[in-house]
C-alpha cells in the first residue's frame, strides 16, 4: 500500500512539474510578446511625442506673440482715445470760436446796419429841413 502511495504522490510531483515546465514557458511567451508590444509602442510614441513637444512648443510662441499684439493694440486703444478726446476738445474749441466769431459777424453787421440807418434819416432829416 505504501509502494501505491508512493507511486502516486511520485506521479502527482511529475505531473505538477510538467504543469510547472508548461506555464513557465506560456509565461516566456507572454513577456516576450509583452516586450515586443512595448517595443512597437514606445517606437509609434516617440515621433508623437516630438510632435506634441514641437507643437507645444509652437503653441508657446503663438501665446507669447498674442500677448505681444494685445499689448500693442491697448497702447494703440489708448492713443485713440487720447486723440479722440483731442478732437473733442478741438471741436468745443473751434465751435466756441465760430459761434463767438459768428456773433461778432453779426453785431458788427447790426451796428453797421443801424448806422448806415441813423445816417440816411439824418441826411434825409437835413434835406427835409432844408
Amino acid at each position: 500500500m505504501s509502494n501505491i502511495f508512493f507511486g502516486i504522490i511520485t506521479l502527482s510531483i511529475v505531473a505538477a512539474a510538467f504543469v510547472f515546465v508548461y506555464v513557465m514557458i506560456e509565461v516566456r511567451g507572454t513577456v516576450k510578446a509583452i516586450k515586443e508590444f512595448l517595443k512597437t509602442t514606445e517606437d509609434t510614441l516617440n515621433p508623437t511625442l516630438e510632435e506634441l513637444r514641437k507643437s507645444l512648443k509652437s503653441l508657446r510662441n503663438v501665446t507669447d506673440n498674442t500677448t505681444a499684439i494685445t499689448e500693442d493694440v491697448r497702447t494703440l486703444s489708448a492713443s485713440v482715445r487720447e486723440v479722440g478726446k483731442d478732437i473733442m476738445h478741438v471741436s468745443k474749441l473751434v465751435n466756441g470760436a465760430a459761434s463767438s466769431s459768428f456773433f461778432c459777424v453779426t453785431g458788427l453787421r447790426a451796428g453797421i446796419k443801424a448806422a448806415t440807418e441813423v445816417l440816411v434819416r439824418g441826411i434825409l432829416n437835413k434835406k427835409a429841413k432844408a
